[in-house]
């Protein structure tokens, strides 16, 4: 087995193939290590909006802005307190150069619809990948295969290799042929994901109580950010996360949209399709995303919606965030489900109250998760028909909102009735990273340069605060881009 690289990529997601790709197109010899039998990662499973401001297909639509424009637009995301904690040259870096990342994902063939707006993005800057995000991953790992880079599955990065002069050499990694040593020459890049689904880093940073609620990406554990700090990395915002949030688990059987062509002719053609789609396709298209990855909407519960367990309990205010989140990863098989009455099922079936959204792209109502969710979505003319429908104990759902409507301001009291679920509390996506300098280069707790060490995507988030959709994603592949291409100049 080949052990020597330029360059080795801990991490077979959307930043890693970047990098590896970058990498490999300027001449270099890259080794990308993934612990999964497949490259994906977080990425691989996300919707896959790509946020970037002066792009080919803005100007295309006749949209003018501005570099300037997006960083004081994006600054309106987060709340001050935690906006305050954003690192803005580093971020105002990625947003100048998202538009050439996205070029580049485009000369490979991978295909966007849009921009679409998002408030409070003064203009639309929201380019949705055709047919999903896989669509990242397949293109990447084609490229780089094209090139001569290595990828190997199944492979694990145990601890990273230091020479005696400090500098980051390599990585000992667990394979499928036993332990390794790999060397790099150039650098090694950590690109491994977030700690979403580490309830160890999560307990330690963010408080113990969260320990049970688990990440979107159950494969999501930090591998990364251990390393880095087993090298005295500084990690910065290790607090802060996207969620806790409920969401509804996904479904079982794969959609249309998972079965298209993700890389080739065929999809560019699909490409090339969605954007001559009729404006009413295209929001059924994206209506069948919103319902699968969105998480409903808190207005449910300020307007009585309750939440049951699969005992058929209520076990929570369901106002209270995040003691709701919670209080569900508590509950057996940290499964809950939403309870809606006829005045709810009514009031949530047209605008303004809407399951779901996508802001002023999409709006799930209760018909759209009848028709494009059944696996979470029961009707009944009767509770006891909906308890049924999902297995719950019929005398004690009864009981429970016999209970609840003893002292509601709204009270659950007509049908028809629906129930919403199976539904889960999970971490997103996590903010926290290793310190970086403008060059992708992990720096210590004294700021100084942890020679031959580079971290991307959200292991090398640097302090940003990148709340908003798209901006992840939009991340990753650019700091790949960029750190594969500083390699190759050294």
């Amino acid at each position: 087995m080949r052990t020597n690289f330029d360059v080795i990529v801990i991490g077979g997601g959307g930043s890693g193939l970047a990098t590896a790709v970058s990498a490999a197109e300027h001449g270099l010899e890259v080794l990308v290590l993934e612990k999964r039998p497949k490259c994906g990662g977080t990425t691989g499973i996300a919707v896959g909006s790509f946020t970037a401001c002066v792009t080919t297909l803005q100007r295309q639509r006749g949209i003018n802005d501005s570099v300037a424009a997006h960083v004081e637009d994006v600054a309106q995301f987060a709340a001050s307190d935690l906006e305050a904690r954003n690192n803005g040259p580093l971020r105002r870096l990625f947003l100048s150069e998202s538009a050439a990342t996205l070029d580049w994902l485009q000369g490979m063939g991978v295909a966007f619809q849009g921009p679409n707006p998002e408030p409070p993005n003064r203009v639309p800057r929201m380019h949705n990948v055709v047919p999903g995000a896989q669509a990242y991953i397949a293109t990447l790992q084609k490229r780089l295969m094209r090139l001569g880079g290595q990828i190997l599955c199944v492979s694990q990065a145990q601890k990273l290799l230091r020479n005696c002069e400090g500098r980051v050499i390599g990585t000992q990694a667990r394979t499928a042929d036993g332990g390794v040593d790999f060397h790099a020459r150039r650098g090694v890049v950590l690109a491994a994901g977030d700690y979403a689904n580490s309830s160890e880093i999560i307990s330690q940073h963010k408080h113990s109580r969260f320990a049970d609620i688990e990440g979107i990406n159950p494969h999501a554990t930090g591998d990364g950010h251990r390393l880095a700090q087993e090298m005295g990395a500084k990690l910065i915002n290790m607090d802060v996360t996207y969620g806790p949030e409920i969401r509804f688990v996904a479904p079982f059987k794969r959609s249309l949209l998972q079965i298209l062509p993700t890389h080739g002719p065929l999809a560019r053609a699909t490409g090339w399709c969605v954007r001559l789609m009729p404006r009413f396709l295209l929001h059924c298209i994206i209506k069948r995303l919103l319902v699968t990855w969105q998480h409903p909407e808190n207005a449910l519960f300020d307007h009585g919606a309750i939440l049951l367990n699969s005992n058929g309990e209520r076990f929570c205010d369901e106002l209270v965030w995040p003691d709701r989140e919670i209080a569900i990863a508590a509950q057996p098989d940290k499964m809950c489900y939403l309870l809606l009455d006829g005045k709810l099922v009514e009031q949530y079936s047209q605008w303004p109250h809407f399951i779901s959204t996508a802001p002023r792209i999409a709006y799930a109502y209760v018909a759209d998760y009848e028709r494009l969710r059944p696996d979470v979505t029961a009707r009944g003319a009767t509770l006891a028909q909906v308890a049924t429908a999902r297995g719950l104990h019929v005398g004690r759902v009864a009981a429970t909102v016999a209970e609840y409507n003893r002292c509601a301001v709204r009270p659950l009291d007509r049908g028809p009735w629906v129930l919403l679920g199976p539904a889960k509390a999970y971490f997103t996506t996590t903010e926290g990273g290793a310190a970086i300098d403008e060059k992708l280069r992990v720096l210590d707790e004294h700021g100084h340069v942890i020679p031959g060490l580079y971290a991307v995507g959200q292991n090398g988030l640097g302090g940003q605060i990148l709340w908003g959709h798209g901006l992840h994603i939009g991340w990753a592949i650019t700091s790949g881009r960029l750190v594969g291409k500083l390699l190759a100049q050294q």
